[in-house]
C-alpha cells in the first residue's frame, strides 16, 4: 500500500485536519501522479456536510487535480514517469453499460465511481480525492494536460470547466445565439469564458450590480441585475439559453420568462431543495428544463484541449491547505473570484 497524506473531515460536523491513509499499489492499468494542485468545489463542502446523499467518512474531498506522473503499471501506454496528469469528478465506471460505450461514463448505468466519498468497483476501499499530496488512477480516467497554461488556474477546468463546457457543447450553443450565464461564481465564469469563446451572445445575469465590472472582464457582452424588476421585465423573451449554475434556492419561473420560445435553461448547479416549477412556465413558449453533469473522459480531454489552444483557465486564488476552513467560510459568502485552489506544497 501506498502512505499517502491529506486532510479530511472524520465526520459531517466536524472541520478538515491532517490524516494520513493508505492508497492501494500501482497495478498493471494503474497511473500514479503525485498532486501538486487541487481546485476547491462547492460540492466538496455540500458532501462533508451530507446535503445531498450520506457520506463515507473519514472523507478526503478534492476532485480537480493536477499533477505529475511518478509511477505507470506495466500495461499502461499513454503515460510516461514526468508527463504532466489530471483527474476530475470520476476514476471508474462499468466500462460496459450502453452510456460507458457511448463516451458517458458519467451517466454510467451502474453508477460511476467517483474520486472520492464513494467506494473502489471492488467494494475493497473508499475513494479518497485530492486534497492530499499523491493519487493512484486508472490510466482510461486520467487525463492529459499542455505545458503552455498555468497549472494551477488549470485544475478547475476537471470540475467547473467541464460542467459548463458539456452542456454547451451537447445543446451545440455558438453563433447566432443569445445565451445567458445565471451566477457568476465557480461555474458562472467559466460559463461565460466558453460562452464568448464559442461565438454566442453573452449575458451576466446577477443579484449583485457589484459584479458587472467582473462580468464584461471575462467577456460578457451584457449585464441583468435580476433584482431589478425593471431590468427583469426588459430581458424577458430574450434568450435561447439559460446556463444555470445557482446552487441556492432561486425561482425558476421567473428565469424561464427571460427564454425564447423553444428556449432551453440548462442546469448545472445543484441546490438542495427541489425547484418549484409551474407547469404554465413552461407550456407557454414549448420551453424546457433540462440538467447536465461532467462531460465522459473523452469530452473532458477534448476540453482541455480546446482551453489549451484558446488559452482558458481558471480565474484562482492559490492558498494553503491549512486555510481550507476559512477558504470554505469564504466560498459560502461568494468571497472568492471564481476558484480556491490548494497548493499541496504546503501539505507537509
Amino acid at each position: 500500500m501506498i502512505q499517502t497524506k491529506g486532510y479530511a473531515a472524520q465526520t459531517n460536523k466536524s472541520d478538515l485536519a491532517p490524516w494520513n491513509f493508505e492508497r492501494r499499489e500501482v497495478g498493471p492499468h494503474d497511473v500514479q501522479f503525485d498532486i501538486q494542485y487541487c481546485g476547491v468545489c462547492h460540492s466538496d463542502l455540500h458532501q462533508i456536510k451530507d446535503d445531498w446523499f450520506p457520506g463515507i467518512f473519514p472523507m478526503v474531498p478534492g476532485h480537480e487535480i493536477v499533477g505529475r506522473v511518478v509511477k505507470v503499471g506495466a500495461h499502461v501506454t499513454k503515460f510516461k514517469v514526468g508527463d504532466l496528469a489530471a483527474t476530475g469528478c470520476m476514476v471508474d465506471s462499468c466500462g460496459h453499460c450502453e452510456n460507458c460505450k457511448d463516451d458517458l461514463e458519467q451517466y454510467c448505468l451502474e453508477g460511476p465511481t467517483f474520486t472520492y466519498n464513494g467506494m473502489e468497483r471492488d467494494g475493497s476501499m473508499p475513494t479518497y480525492g485530492g486534497y492530499s499530496n499523491t493519487i493512484v488512477v486508472k490510466e482510461e480516467f486520467v487525463l492529459h494536460l499542455s505545458d503552455k497554461l498555468d497549472l494551477a488556474a488549470t485544475a478547475p477546468l476537471l470540475c467547473a470547466g467541464i460542467t459548463t463546457y458539456s452542456p454547451l457543447r451537447h445543446w451545440k450553443v455558438g453563433k447566432g445565439h443569445k445565451l445567458a450565464v445565471l451566477g457568476l461564481g465557480g461555474l458562472g465564469h467559466m460559463g461565460v469564458k466558453f460562452g464568448v469563446a464559442f461565438g454566442a451572445d453573452v449575458t451576466v445575469l446577477s443579484t449583485s450590480p457589484k459584479k458587472e465590472a467582473d462580468a464584461k472582464k471575462l467577456g460578457a457582452h451584457h449585464f441583468v441585475v435580476t433584482s431589478d424588476p425593471e431590468q427583469i421585465k426588459a430581458a424577458q423573451g430574450t434568450f435561447d439559453f439559460i446556463l444555470d449554475t445557482v446552487s441556492a434556492k432561486h425561482d425558476f419561473n421567473m428565469y424561464l420568462s427571460l427564454l425564447k420560445t423553444n428556449g432551453t435553461m440548462m442546469c448545472v448547479g445543484a441546490p438542495s431543495d427541489p425547484a418549484d416549477i409551474s407547469a404554465f412556465s413552461l407550456l407557454m413558449g414549448r420551453k424546457s428544463v433540462a440538467g447536465s453533469a461532467i462531460g465522459g473522459i473523452k469530452e473532458t480531454q477534448e476540453m482541455l484541449d480546446f482551453c489549451a489552444e484558446h488559452n482558458i483557465v481558471s480565474d484562482i486564488e492559490l492558498i494553503d491547505i491549512k486555510d481550507i476552513t476559512t477558504a470554505f467560510e469564504r466560498m459560502e459568502k461568494g468571497d472568492v473570484r471564481y476558484r480556491f485552489v490548494i497548493d499541496m506544497a504546503t501539505l507537509k
